[in-house]
């Protein structure tokens, strides 16, 4: 029973250990940041306006931030990467993954230019209900959705 207890501890640490990843998030200025832990990080802005940033929320007003995976790795294989003289953004990619990454990124900021610029430029935008019918949207809700999707737009193209 003893050696099995030990295989079972060896087996969660090795592959608790085995894999790791690097998350991303923006602070208030829109300067990322990377940590290399899913823990919880909070924000908020006191009475002076002044921006905090802590791993536990130490304030009424604080807000967890949004943590976005970025990669497989650790954060020194990030260190290493950039400061490689290969330039490649990501730990382990070839040039040609990193091609098809780079094309692919453009891809997808193109659709999200032309879906917003679609709906910036549309004289009313609308939503289809179940039926299949028009349902176009209020000023405030096609404000919102234009609001969102220049959003969604800025995330995607960086």
């Amino acid at each position: 029973m003893t050696y099995f207890r030990f295989l079972l501890l060896f087996s969660v640490l090795y592959c608790g250990s085995a894999s790791a990843d690097i998350w991303k998030w923006l602070d208030a200025d829109g300067k990322t940041h990377f940590v290399d832990t899913k823990t919880s990080i909070f924000t908020w802005v006191d009475e002076s306006g002044k921006t905090f940033y802590s791993d536990t929320p130490g304030h009424e007003d604080a807000i967890a931030i949004q943590l976005v995976w970025h990669s497989e790795g650790t954060l020194d294989d990030m260190d290493s990467a950039a400061n490689s003289s290969d330039g490649y953004a990501f730990p382990g990619e070839t040039p040609d993954e990193r091609a098809e990454r780079e094309d692919a990124e453009a891809y997808y900021c193109k659709r999200a230019t032309e879906i917003y610029d679609s709906y910036k430029n549309a004289p009313r935008l609308y939503r289809t209900n179940d039926a299949g019918e028009r349902e176009y949207l209020s000023k405030e809700a096609a404000d919102a959705t234009l609001a969102e999707t220049k959003s969604q737009m800025d995330e995607v193209c960086g």
